[in-house]
């Protein structure tokens, strides 16, 4: 992206909470409205169904190429599966020399960490297991069982499991600092095996907004026009669609929206459970919490601010539909707290999506009266009898990322080599190399993946991660019975306090002791 900005000029605030929202409903209106889209073709209808066709497109060729992966992550979802990865690294610096008989190279190259994992997502089960070989030295029996109600910890050096129940969490930790902690904390553990329910919401969000922005959009906002317009090298006659809203429409719809969040209990639940779901069940009642209030007054504040909000030319979204695809667009949206803080982008650019090829060029834009900038996105994407050819590149300011792709599949077994590269205008890069091969069937899987670095001064072959991974479909996952547990939940902080002291910290000084004098027995 290049940027320039007037030396001496102070550039005034943008209300980024307000363009925030904005240009999220502008993605919106351009993406999950397409799904009310009937067949009878209004300039309206045309436009949101092109949209929608291009991309359901999208999906289906993802779905054709990496139909072996997808078949084997729905068999994880409706099966009890286990899942072994074990991980190596390779360490070949001739410059590397040890400390005394310390051989860097020795200890890296002799090392493992295997995990085991166990899951059953229909009866909410899951478990993992770590063992390690670290230079000779084993590290075994660290165990984790997980189910929506409780969390199950087993350690090297006690033999009882820890365990903490979903329930009692809050009061525990609120016990223990009730200055932070309100007693309503949750591991929120049940959230880990809701893959339905992302899906589910993802659905009333569409029913409910995007088909009432869809309603809300006026058909005269939209006009057709006959065009022939060039996309790579090829001439498409197409249907040019202009999409047109203006400053006081924008604002109708935008607060019509923000009334219909405002009042959504659901919606907010939504967003509970996400931000929940985002910190892995760290216990954040509080900052959830003041999210939620700072969500709420946030629609309060944009709302308030709407009135005087500037969007001088509206919103305009041009399309050229081939093929019932689109093949180019141009959006273009001003927008500023006042005239004179005015932020412009643009999204202009075009794409060929055919059933072996797909290639697309983009540039995204800004510009204020202060500075101005450019991405651009490009890529050619090929899928012809099971061989893949892919590049993509993106250029934002003095630095270029590219991805490098080729596949071949063959009864399932997929082969591929794939490269990311980076480079500054200082000539500063590198690439990450990714190798590997993954065979899938039914109910088993099995892979392997290289991964190396390649940069100035640094060779492929200096540093390399291996990882191997095995899948296969289980019975059921077994969860470790109530004998031999130590209900964490169910004493009071002095008790946890005085155990960890007393039994815990003792036996694991005895534990880390014995590795550190080299013992292989952990047996305790």
């Amino acid at each position: 992206m290049t940027e320039s900005t007037n030396d001496g000029v102070r550039k005034k605030g943008v209300s980024k909470g307000m363009i925030a929202i904005i240009v999220a409903l502008v993605l919106v209106i351009g993406g999950s409205v397409a799904a009310f889209v009937l067949l009878n073709l209004s300039d309206k209808q045309k436009y949101f169904l092109a949209e929608k066709n291009t991309l359901d497109f999208v999906v289906e060729e993802v779905e054709n190429r990496y139909q072996p992966e997808l078949e084997w992550v729905e068999q994880t979802e409706e099966n009890p599966t286990q899942s072994t990865m074990e991980l190596s690294a390779e360490y070949n610096d001739p410059a590397a020399v040890g400390t005394g008989t310390f051989d860097p190279s020795q200890f890296i190259n002799n090392s493992t960490v295997t995990l085991t994992s166990e899951a059953d997502m229909e009866a909410k089960k899951m478990s993992a297991k770590l063992k390690a070989n670290i230079g000779g030295v084993e590290i075994d029996n660290f165990n984790v069982y997980i189910t929506a109600e409780k969390l199950l910890v087993g350690l090297p050096f006690i033999e009882e499991l820890l365990q903490i129940k979903d329930e009692d969490l809050g009061s525990l930790l609120h016990e223990m600092d009730p200055v932070t902690f309100t007693g309503e904390e949750s591991l929120n553990l049940d959230s880990l095996f809701e893959s339905a329910k992302n899906a589910e919401d993802l659905e009333y969000l569409k029913e409910e907004y995007g088909k009432m922005i869809y309603e809300e959009i006026p058909e005269e906002a939209f006009e057709t026009t006959e065009e022939t317009v060039k996309v790579q090298s090829e001439s498409l006659k197409s249907e040019k669609i202009k999409f047109h809203l203006t400053e006081d429409q924008l604002k109708t719809l935008i607060t019509k929206v923000l009334d219909k969040m405002k009042d959504d209990e659901k919606l907010k639940k939504i967003i509970e459970e996400q931000i929940a779901l985002q910190q892995l069940g760290t216990p954040a009642t509080q900052d959830i919490n003041q999210m939620m209030k700072d969500f709420e007054t946030g629609i309060k504040e944009a709302k308030a601010s709407l009135k005087d909000f500037q969007i001088p030319e509206g919103l305009t979204s041009i399309i050229w539909v081939n093929d019932d695809k689109v093949v180019q667009r141009d959006l273009k949206l001003e927008m500023g707290p006042s005239k004179d803080e005015l932020v412009a982008f643009t999204v202009k650019g075009s794409q060929l999506l055919k059933s072996e090829t797909q290639s697309f060029n983009y540039d995204l834009g800004f510009s204020d009266n202060f500075s101005e900038g450019n991405m651009n996105l490009s890529g050619e994407l090929s899928w012809k009898d099971q061989k893949a050819k892919d590049s993509i590149n993106l250029s934002i300011e003095d630095m270029a990322l590219a991805y490098d792709g080729s596949e071949t599949l063959n009864d399932g077994k997929r082969d591929f080599t794939r490269k990311f590269s980076y480079e500054d205008a200082s000539g500063t890069g590198g690439s990450l190399i990714w190798d590997g091969e993954a065979n899938y069937e039914k109910d088993q899987m099995k892979a392997e993946h290289d991964f190396s670095l390649e940069a100035p001064g640094l060779s492929q072959d200096m540093f390399g991660l291996h990882i191997v991974t095995e899948g296969k479909t289980i019975e059921k996952v077994e969860i470790p019975s109530d004998e031999d547990v130590k209900d964490l939940g169910g004493m009071s902080a002095d008790e946890i306090m005085n155990y960890m002291e007393t039994d815990v910290t003792p036996k694991f000084q005895q534990w880390i002791f014995g590795i550190l004098a080299g013992s292989g027995n952990l047996g305790f």
